[in-house]
């Protein structure tokens, strides 16, 4: 195979189709964090991104090693996926409702926006899959374009959910809440589908 435009093209797309619901969960961490610093906004897009690197490596060498045990665990991606957004979702929710005094501390913790990452990045693992032909250099600088090409939708999404964050002030944490839990319906229904 050769290093053409049709590779990066391709690579290009494939971030932008998987960074979406990462870009989804962007948004909503905006509204429900307006205060956020760049730094942070920084560190989340990282996590996402570094996500979706890792994610189809692990189904690239899943396909060049582990295969039967792999098919056997794919069924369950949307369930997990599911499960981990209305977690973090209903949590939001939750704390929306119940309302109470605004503090400083982060919205989301490290430990919340870990599962997040896995929650959104979860279905990259079938793109091992799609990039199986590729040597092990290819297939790393494909994921690295499909990192990048996600952090920047991240950090789109984050500054977007900032702005409206703001305005929406005491109502953010339940509008991304629902929009998390709603993230995690649709990879579960585009799952068993």
């Amino acid at each position: 195979m050769n290093w053409d435009f049709s590779f990066f093209c391709t690579s290009v797309m494939l971030g932008a189709g998987l960074a979406m619901d990462a870009f989804s969960v962007s948004l909503a961490n905006g509204l429900n964090e307006p205060k956020m610093k760049k730094g942070r906004l920084c560190g989340i897009a990282g996590v996402f991104a570094l996500f979706q690197f890792a994610m189809p490596i692990i189904g690239w060498v899943c396909v060049h090693t582990v295969m039967q045990c792999f098919s056997a665990c794919g069924k369950l991606i949307p369930w997990i996926a599911f499960g981990l957004l209305l977690f973090i979702g209903g949590k939001m929710l939750v704390e929306g409702i119940k309302g109470g005094e605004e503090d400083e501390k982060p919205a989301v913790g490290l430990a919340g926006l870990l599962v997040q990452g896995v929650a959104t990045s979860i279905d990259a693992l079938s793109v091992g899959f799609t990039i199986a032909d590729y040597d092990g250099l290819r297939a790393f600088v494909c994921c690295l374009i499909i990192a990048v090409v996600t952090f920047f939708l991240c950090v789109g999404g984050l500054a977007i959910g900032k702005k409206f964050g703001t305005k929406f002030a005491g109502k953010a944490s339940i509008l991304g809440g629902v929009i998390l839990i709603a993230i995690g319906l649709k990879i579960f229904i585009e799952g068993i589908i």
